[in-house]
């Protein structure tokens, strides 16, 4: 009997042994992380190798879409990463699915409850974790297993408490970080990126189209006659017209175009995954929607506001470096802005042609 006790303690040290490592592991790799991406890739992937799990799933609270913004910024992302992460708008109704919103919650898999957190079955059992931040609940790192007796209600819980106590820190400083970054990638005026961050997003978009030979199509945006809005009404006035410029280009953009100030009046947008037909069919709509509603300026006054728009693309058949190719396709693009201006303005001029649309 004391010989089989003392096996029994010494692999019940062993096996502690082993998962005190693996979660000091873990917590020197979220220490590590160098941005965001590397950070939330491992909270989801790397602790599911890790801990031999079969789903972890993180739920953040992101009601003004910070995290969302980040992750379209840091593009491309994989969505491998996407799908184990959930960025919750609505933090009430979030609340509501989860049993304990301060320390960790383990035991049984309950279908009503855990199907929605997941968002597939698992059976088995989970641990709920919750990441309290300074300010308050950030959300939860949620572990699953088909293992029924993986979490059970009466195993400790403090070293699951600990990981997500440094989880919510990391998370909170990376966030802050790349908030920090983008800041200086963005026009403060408009809120679009800057000419800075096209110049780095491009050449990573050429790359793409390159290796796996998708098309890329480029606009180039002007506004007409900015200098007679500016001189006519002020440049206040003239800060209100790109800023309903930039509003009225975002409502027309997916998540995934990239859309620039690039200088003044000029604009540049990025359509990855996007021919020649269909960038000139979105920039007839852009220029169409400019056009057709006027800007009411703080001061009473309306301006009929239009814009000139050079498209050029990419079908991902090119060769060569691909900053070469990146500015050879943005100078196409506005040498065909140059000819939608001759051409009398308020049209689009794709650089494949010689006649405008």
């Amino acid at each position: 009997m004391l010989r089989g006790l003392l096996e029994t303690f010494s692999r019940d040290a062993a096996h502690n042994h082993e998962v005190m490592q693996r979660f000091q592991e873990r917590q020197l790799a979220l220490l590590r992380a160098e941005d965001l991406i590397a950070l939330l890739d491992c909270l989801t992937r790397d602790m599911r190798e890790s801990f031999d799990l079969d789903c972890v799933k993180l739920v953040l609270f992101d009601p003004f879409q910070v995290i969302r913004d980040l992750l379209v910024a840091a593009a491309p992302v994989d969505k491998r990463l996407l799908r184990s992460i959930d960025l919750c708008s609505d933090i009430g109704a979030t609340r509501t699915r989860f049993d304990d919103l301060h320390d960790p919650w383990i035991g049984p898999w309950n279908q009503q409850r855990h199907q929605p957190v997941f968002g597939r079955r698992i059976g088995g059992s989970v641990a709920l974790l919750p990441l309290r931040q300074s300010d308050g609940l950030a959300g939860f790192l949620c572990l699953g297993s088909r293992e029924p007796t993986r979490f059970q209600p009466e195993q400790a819980t403090d070293c699951l408490a600990h990981l997500a106590c440094l989880a919510a820190v990391c998370l909170e400083n990376a966030v802050n970080r790349e908030r920090l970054r983008l800041a200086g990638l963005t026009d403060s005026l408009t809120g679009l990126y800057n000419r800075r961050h096209l110049q780095h997003r491009i050449a990573q978009e050429v790359n793409r189209a390159q290796r796996y030979h998708q098309p890329l199509a480029c606009l180039f945006v002007d506004a007409d006659h900015f200098k007679q809005i500016n001189d006519c009404h002020g440049h206040a006035a003239g800060d209100q017209v790109l800023q309903a410029l930039a509003q009225r280009l975002r409502a027309r953009l997916r998540a995934s175009d990239l859309a620039t100030r690039y200088g003044g009046e000029e604009f540049v947008v990025l359509l990855p995954q996007t021919d020649s037909d269909s960038a000139r069919t979105l920039a007839n709509a852009i220029c169409s929607a400019v056009a057709s509603e006027p800007l009411t300026l703080d001061c009473g006054a309306q301006l009929n506001v239009t814009v000139s728009v050079g498209v050029a693309a990419l079908t991902g058949e090119e060769t060569g470096p691909s900053q070469t190719v990146g500015a050879t396709l943005l100078g196409a693009a506005d040498q065909a802005t140059y000819k939608a201006k001759q051409a009398g303005r308020n049209c689009v001029v794709c650089a494949t042609q010689t006649s405008h649309d």
